[in-house]
């Protein structure tokens, strides 16, 4: 049997029958590209415990940190791998998919009528039965309210001006608004690699 997986098994073997509070689904590993750089920000790049070892045995990743956790085999005793990164370097294409998560987070997910963090939806800036059609340049996120009280008309018939004007983004720029948004649970073997737009405590 593949070795990651005599470790897998042991180790849920572990969790269930000697060590209830042994929580491995707790251990993510941070996930590096080969520049030591995140592969992602937001949502952050994290792999399962088991898929991190996984690619440790298959040589698709090194070991940059770890947990103090250990999981065991009959054959090997192995510190679970935080922070791991990518043997071959993977290419962030250009521009990033057109999907409604992507332009929440390219408009901050704040509604670009009112400043809203609430109900967020989106709409088509010029409405499409005027001829708007759905696409980056045209599609904003917008609370619910505001949306209603759009209507099918346009931001300056509604005399709602929109704050900013809607973009293509680029992969890169997507990443950048990324980093406003830190989780709520940082191991502290991932803060060397990680930057946040946050302001630092004195």
């Amino acid at each position: 049997m593949f070795q990651a997986e005599l470790i897998e098994k042991a180790a849920r073997f572990r969790s269930a029958e000697h060590d209830p509070t042994f929580n491995l689904s707790a251990c993510p590993a941070l996930v590096l590209n080969a520049d030591y750089t995140p592969l992602s920000y937001y949502p952050l790049s994290l792999w399962p415990w088991q898929t991190a070892i996984k690619a440790v045995f298959l040589d698709r990743v090194d070991i940059v940190a770890s947990y103090d956790r250990e999981v065991h085999s009959p054959s090997l005793d192995m510190k679970i791998p935080s922070v791991i990164a990518l043997r071959q370097y993977v290419k962030q294409s250009e521009f990033p998919a057109f999907t409604r998560f992507n332009v929440f987070l390219r408009d901050r997910f704040q509604c670009q009528y009112c400043g809203s963090h609430e109900n967020l939806t989106f709409d088509h800036v010029i409405p499409r039965r005027l001829g708007g059609r759905t696409t980056w340049e045209n599609i904003i996120t917008a609370c619910g309210p505001c949306n209603m009280k759009k209507g099918g008309r346009t931001p300056s018939q509604a005399h709602m001006p929109v704050q900013m004007k809607p973009i293509r983004p680029t992969s890169w720029q997507l990443q950048q608004h990324g980093k406003l948004f830190p989780p709520n649970y940082l191991h502290e073997t991932w803060r060397d690699w990680l930057y946040w737009d946050i302001e630092l405590e004195a």
